[in-house]
């Protein structure tokens, strides 16, 4: 089923304007600085979106790679990379299955994007497109990784209303159980367009898989391409102390 809402880049965008991604690549770099083995000059977004951290890493100077599979969203990245004078190359492709032309030095996942990877076959698929693509030493950060599953608040629906150049847009978000053997959940995005009087509503559904902790840290053993680093707070480069759907997950290519 094709997606509503990437195929609107703009209004996502919008939607998920409040990133600060000044703040979050300055994070980038204090983990790169710590526990990168590989001089960073060259970087990977992958699930990239309209990729606001990519934009920013490409304006501090790194040599930057966004894949996606929606040809919207790239399509939107490329403009402002031509508007903004930015050099940023685009791959559609999925990301279970991908090859970079050359390696770079340092790949990236935001936003929870991680649980598109459907099941753990793919997910072992995934993590072998990334080592194809990273060089040794380099780092593969995720970001929210679902690993706050047992709180009930995990499943309350989250909205929130941003605006910008006469555009108003209202996101909810939610996921609920579907398969409780499978790890399977159902997750809905929705989102309640007003561009200027103009009334819009778009709704994605998909049916994905909660990848559990211990289990994350046995896939990545399984696929022996990767070490283990650890689970970190998603505002600071500190280990995690407590369980919070707030977080960063680092390996690094052997």
């Amino acid at each position: 089923m094709k997606s509503q809402i990437y195929n609107h880049a703009k209004y996502y965008e919008i939607a998920f304007s409040f990133v600060d991604q000044k703040k979050q690549v300055d994070l980038f770099e204090k983990f790169i600085k710590k526990f990168s083995k590989k001089e960073v000059k060259s970087v990977l977004d992958i699930a990239c979106g309209t990729a606001l951290q990519l934009e920013e890493m490409a304006k501090r100077g790194y040599k930057a790679i966004g894949l996606d599979a929606s040809s919207k969203m790239l399509d939107l990245l490329k403009n402002k990379a031509l508007n903004g004078g930015l050099e940023i190359e685009t791959v559609k492709n999925d990301m279970n299955n991908f090859r970079l032309k050359q390696k770079v030095d340092f790949a990236f996942i935001m936003m929870g994007s991680i649980i598109y990877v459907k099941n753990n076959e793919s997910f072992l698929s995934h993590l072998n497109s990334v080592a194809d693509s990273l060089s040794s030493g380099g780092l593969y950060l995720i970001e929210n990784l679902a690993i706050n599953w047992a709180d009930l608040a995990f499943l309350k629906p989250q909205s929130w209303i941003m605006k910008q150049d006469g555009i108003k847009v209202k996101t909810t978000y939610q996921i609920l159980p579907k398969d409780p053997l499978r790890q399977i959940i159902t997750q809905t995005l929705k989102m309640q367009v007003n561009d200027n009087g103009k009334k819009m509503e778009f709704v994605d559904k998909d049916d994905l898989k909660i990848i559990f902790p211990e289990e994350f840290k046995l896939l990545i053993d399984v696929n022996g391409r990767f070490e283990f680093i650890g689970f970190f707070e998603r505002e600071e480069a500190k280990i995690l102390k407590k369980i919070s759907s707030d977080n960063i997950v680092l390996v690094r290519k052997k």
